[in-house]
C-alpha cells in the first residue's frame, strides 16, 4: 500500500471494476489534464460513507451499469447526467445511496453546484420521485440526448445466513467475542463482495430496462 492512503480489511474493493468519466468542469477549472480520466474505485463510495454495506456497493454498480448501458462504447461526461429516484430521500437507503450516485456521475440535489459562467450546473440534476415510490427503483438519463435506463436493485435474490440475525445482534449489543464479530464481518463483506464481483450469479439483482 502506497504511503498515506487507506488501509483496507477487505482485498475485494480494488477488484471492483472501475468507473471512468470525462469532466470538462475538472478541464476548464485544471483539476486535471484536457481529455484526461476521473477513475472511481468502489473504495471511494467507502471512504464517502464510511463503511462498507449492500446499499453502498449497490449504488456503486447501479451507475456503473447506467452508465454502460448509457454511453456503450462511449466515455461517460460527468455533468451530464439526470437522475431520478423513486421515493424520498428517507425511504429505504436512498439518501446514501443517492450520495454515492452524485460522487461518481455530478449529479447532485438543491445543494449542488450552480454552475459557473452559464455552464456546468450540476444543480437539481439529482431529485426524489417522493410521490411515486418504487422499490430501490432509479432513473438515469443524458442530458445531451435523452437516453435513460431504469434499474432495479432487489438484494432478496442473494442467499441469507440465517445466523445473520444473532450475530448482528451480538455485534451491536457489544456482547460479541472477537471471533463472532469476525464471523459477522466476513458474512457481511460477503454479501457486499457477491453483488460487485458476482452479480451475474444472481439473476434479478440488478434490472437494466431501456427507457422509451
Amino acid at each position: 500500500m502506497p504511503e498515506g492512503q487507506s488501509k483496507w480489511k477487505q482485498d475485494f474493493f480494488d477488484k471492483a471494476e472501475s468507473i471512468e468519466l470525462k469532466d470538462p468542469l475538472a478541464y476548464t477549472l485544471g483539476a486535471v489534464n484536457e481529455g484526461d480520466l476521473l477513475v472511481f474505485k468502489y473504495a471511494d463510495a467507502v471512504k464517502l460513507a464510511g463503511h462498507s454495506c449492500p446499499a453502498v456497493s449497490g449504488a456503486y454498480k447501479i451507475t456503473a451499469k447506467a452508465l454502460k448501458f448509457l454511453y456503450e462504447n462511449d466515455t461517460p461526461m460527468r455533468g451530464d447526467i439526470k437522475v431520478i429516484i423513486k421515493g424520498k430521500p428517507t425511504d429505504l437507503a436512498y439518501g446514501p445511496m443517492s450520495q454515492v450516485i452524485s460522487l461518481i456521475t455530478g449529479a447532485a440535489p438543491v445543494t449542488g453546484f450552480r454552475g459557473i459562467g452559464g455552464q456546468f450546473n450540476r444543480q437539481n440534476l439529482l431529485t426524489f420521485d417522493e410521490d411515486n415510490f418504487e422499490y430501490n427503483t432509479f432513473l438515469f438519463y443524458r442530458t445531451d440526448n435523452g437516453k435513460g435506463v431504469k434499474i432495479t436493485y432487489d438484494t432478496s435474490v442473494l442467499p441469507q445466513d440465517p445466523k445473520m440475525g444473532d450475530l448482528m445482534q451480538e455485534v451491536f449489543s457489544g456482547s460479541a467475542s472477537k471471533e463472532v464479530h469476525e464471523e459477522f464481518i466476513n458474512l457481511w463483506q460477503g454479501k457486499v463482495k457477491k453483488i460487485l464481483l458476482d452479480d451475474d450469479k444472481y439473476p434479478g439483482l440488478f434490472k437494466v430496462e431501456k427507457i422509451l
